[in-house]
């Protein structure tokens, strides 16, 4: 059905604000880039884009009678600190599984940023010493589990709340949101430049803008850029969604093989371990923008978009919006990058 057609529950103080980034623009000396803020979109600790996707999960959340959300990631996963917001927002009880996903040696790994959140917020958040990857995750369900025999009423959130079948309405909204943000400032987005790891947020872009073509004849680009370092998994993973998300909202038509782009070459060996590239890429949105990234998601997409910029696979005459998904609080973990 038509995506106003679906249940929402707001969390967002409204669209995310979109902003010219004329500094950043004028040193890269090509197309003239943007940015939507995923970061301050909302006042659910820090907020970031899972909160636009929790809009339309939380609907069958409340229908479900459940009583704890159950999700997963990373020790430093901004997934789950966003469920951790929208439980403690409801009223629900939030049981997290925490997996070391990043093989980043700090002792505060594990005890700053998003998993401080987290837990102050009131999240049961358990360490697990398992490693990266996207997909379904055992401790996950040993959590639901455990919820389960405990006597609770558990609801699963799967990691970055991608492989929930909802995952991708989110961003599919987001691309309508654009195109009316785009009316109100004169202006177009021929390019669309986001990171992707697990998937749905891309996706959901891909579904929405598409379903825009269908409606207006105006054909984007939507450039996804790898942070995962898994690079199949989740070009398979970002596909799958995506064709899932436009049959939701009955596009009418399989989506093109173009339209699915996730680009490689900035997200090193290992997710969640900075490089060369994503630590100029923050300095410079940080310094010429004070528009800060972190060194997991954003400082690789803000690095492939200045490369694309630069070396001209985004034109002179293209206007680009960055989506910057947010992540900032992770910051701290990194601390000693800046020492």
């Amino acid at each position: 059905m038509p995506i106003a057609d679906f249940p929402r529950y707001p969390l967002t103080f409204g669209p995310s604000p979109v902003h010219h980034l004329k500094r950043l623009s004028q040193h890269l000396g090509g197309a003239q880039v943007w940015a939507k803020r995923e970061d301050v979109s909302s006042g659910l600790a820090f907020g970031g884009n899972k909160v636009r996707k929790l809009e339309y999960i939380v609907p069958d959340v409340l229908a479900s009678g459940a009583d704890t959300l159950v999700s997963i990631g990373g020790y430093q996963s901004n997934h789950t600190r966003q469920v951790a917001a929208v439980a403690a927002h409801l009223g629900l009880k939030c049981r997290l599984v925490q997996e070391k996903w990043v093989p980043w040696d700090d002792p505060l790994n594990d005890k700053v940023g998003n998993i401080l959140l987290s837990r102050m917020m009131g999240a049961d958040s358990r360490l697990d010493p398992a490693g990266f990857d996207i997909g379904i995750r055992d401790s996950w369900k040993q959590a639901i589990d455990e919820v389960e025999k405990a006597g609770g009423r558990p609801y699963p959130i799967p990691a970055g709340a991608s492989e929930h079948p909802l995952g991708g309405l989110g961003f599919a909204n987001w691309a309508f949101e654009v195109a009316e943000q785009e009316k109100r400032l004169g202006v177009h987005f021929d390019t669309i430049v986001v990171c992707t790891v697990t998937g749905s947020t891309h996706a959901g872009m891909i579904a929405g803008f598409a379903a825009l073509e269908e409606l207006t004849g105006v054909r984007r680009r939507v450039l996804g850029v790898d942070a995962s370092a898994t690079l199949d998994t989740t070009r398979e993973q970002v596909a799958r969604i995506a064709r899932n998300t436009a049959e939701l909202i009955e596009l009418g038509r399989d989506l093109r093989d173009d339209e699915i782009t996730v680009l490689e070459g900035w997200a090193g060996e290992f997710y969640g371990i900075p490089v060369e590239s994503t630590m100029n890429a923050i300095a410079l949105g940080a310094q010429l923008e004070a528009m800060i990234t972190d060194p997991v998601y954003e400082g690789k997409s803000l690095a492939g978009l200045i490369d694309l910029v630069r070396s001209g696979d985004i034109g002179r005459d293209s206007t680009v919006l960055y989506a910057h998904l947010g992540g900032q609080p992770a910051i701290n973990a990194y601390h000693r990058l800046w020492n």
